[in-house]
């Protein structure tokens, strides 16, 4: 018996190997449903910290608006974001070089940190309860956590709005994209896509202070999501195929998220809300501007009903994406 439960495990030490990526996303995911996501030293908030230092020593915000000003910033912008961004991937690709059990363990604790599927969940909720209740004033507070747009005067509709466009972009933000990153281009890639997301959600708007401090950072972060969002997209349509959404969900991504003001977001939050069969976008508050985006999706307006469904899409897409990596492993290992 001894001997039968030896050959077992030496089999296994052989084959769990060329599985190793399968075995690091599962392991992430687990970590993230079980752990969520760290209550305290999360490390985001140690890199925001810096983050919020470095502009306020180097992001000159006098009034200058002549040429050279303005190229000096985005230049020192973009020097501020090599500075942050690249120094820790770097070392953990040239460092961090293990046996594959210890590696698969490193790989998919880095991926469980960028991930938030988990806290997705949590802030989906916190709106979802108090809208469900009638409770505005607390579901206005807790949809002003997932949005830049103003929430003091928002009916429940408009919350539930905003609360499944976030769901759905940061399905691409906060899962897909780290996923798919890890796969392209292993845990360093991840890394920079976190931080690079970080920052633009720091330093990526359009106002006096940072549309050329923040030039790099927005720029970036549209560069590195644009494949990723055209993979989450997929992963979203797919979800249609059985009500025969799956074509309309990518021709309204296409359609339909070019015009958005968010190329990446207008894509994913498309296919999202066509493989819900409803509709997103319209006016909104940003800093005391009246917004209008394109209609994104079709069909009937969301409610709060539908929060619940925009979690489903974006917890399925992980679990598609985990299968399709599983059966290419599967066939690439019986063919060798």
């Amino acid at each position: 018996m001894s001997d039968y439960i030896a050959s077992i495990f030496n089999q296994a030490l052989v084959v769990l190997p060329e599985f190793s990526i399968s075995i690091t996303l599962l392991l992430a995911l687990i970590f993230d449903k079980y752990l969520g996501e760290a209550k305290r030293f999360h490390y985001l908030v140690g890199f925001g910290y810096l983050a919020r230092r470095l502009e306020k020593k180097v992001n000159n915000t006098d009034s200058q608006c002549s040429v050279k000003a303005k190229k000096n910033k985005k230049l020192m912008g973009a020097l501020s974001w090599c500075l942050l961004v690249l120094p820790l991937p770097l070392m953990y690709f040239y460092f961090v070089n293990l046996n594959w059990y210890w590696q698969i363990l490193f790989d998919a604790s880095v991926i469980y940190l960028a991930i938030g599927l988990n806290s997705l969940h949590q802030h989906a909720l916190q709106v979802f309860k108090p809208l469900i209740s009638g409770d505005l004033a607390n579901a206005r507070k807790f949809t002003g956590y997932l949005v830049s747009r103003d929430t003091s005067e928002l009916s429940e509709q408009e919350m539930s709005r905003a609360t499944i466009e976030s769901m759905l972009e940061n399905g691409h933000d906060s899962v897909i994209a780290s996923l798919f990153y890890y796969l392209i281009g292993g845990a360093p890639l991840v890394i920079i896509h976190r931080l690079a997301n970080t920052l633009d959600a720091m330093w990526g708007y359009k106002n006096a202070r940072f549309i050329d401090f923040g030039y790099a950072s927005a720029r970036l972060d549209d560069l590195l999501g644009f494949v990723s969002g055209k993979y989450c997209t997929l992963l979203y349509a797919i979800q249609g195929i059985k009500q025969g959404r799956f074509i309309k969900a990518v021709v309204n991504a296409y359609k339909q998220g070019n015009q958005y003001k968010s190329h990446n977001g207008g894509w994913v939050m498309a296919a999202g809300a066509t493989v819900m069969a409803r509709k997103l976008g319209g006016s909104a508050q940003y800093h005391g501007k009246e917004i209008h985006s394109v209609v994104l999706g079709y069909g009937n307006s969301v409610t709060t009903k539908d929060i619940p469904m925009s979690l489903i899409v974006v917890n399925r897409a992980s679990v598609i994406l985990l299968m399709l990596v599983i059966i290419y492993q599967l066939i690439s290992y019986w063919l060798i």
